[in-house]
């Protein structure tokens, strides 16, 4: 699996980075609150996040109960990428798509040219058929990607980055560029 693919894996992973960058609080409670996600999924994300290096808890702050979280130094390289690319998904009105598991690895994909879902499916390891199928037909709703289908015999359905699509591909490969592994 990509590094990329590694890193949104979970939904909330890049806007976590990326509230941590703007400095709008490191806590527990700020963190859902500002986010607007439940207390479970933020848990999985810090203890992954953390996990992977890329934030620590602040040993000198807080309540041992209602801890403050910081970026490592590996943290910091990703989070403003991180950032960037969370505000690019809010201003294109596709943060629902573009966080999903798969939508950003695909976009990053496509950046090189259209190509057929068994390209895709061979570049995206740990992706099933209906993983792929579903976020393909998301991103297409989300006027992120498009598809074409051939005339020809054997009909052959190719699938291709539009503009919009392509910025944000071009900003998740900054995430890509300098995530660590």
């Amino acid at each position: 699996m990509s590094t990329l693919a590694t890193l949104v894996h979970l939904r909330w992973a890049v806007p976590v980075l990326a509230e941590l960058h703007r400095g709008y609080g490191g806590r527990f409670v700020n963190l859902t609150h500002n986010l607007g996600v439940g207390r479970e999924s933020l848990s999985r994300t810090l203890a992954f996040l953390t996990e992977a290096g890329l934030i620590r808890r602040n040993p000198g702050h807080g309540h041992p109960l209602r801890p403050e979280y910081l970026l490592t130094e590996a943290g910091a390289q990703l989070a403003e990428p991180a950032a960037a690319l969370t505000d690019l998904l809010h201003e294109l009105g596709a943060s629902e798509v573009g966080l999903k598991k798969w939508s950003l690895p695909i976009l990053v994909l496509l950046t090189a040219g259209d190509r057929r879902f068994s390209e895709l499916r061979n570049s995206l390891p740990g992706t099933s058929n209906r993983a792929l199928t579903l976020a393909l037909k998301d991103l297409e709703s989300a006027d992120l990607v498009t598809r074409t289908v051939t005339t020809g015999y054997p009909p052959t359905t190719s699938y291709g980055a539009t503009q919009t699509g392509l910025r944000l591909a071009h900003a998740a490969e900054q995430l890509q560029l300098r995530t660590p592994g």
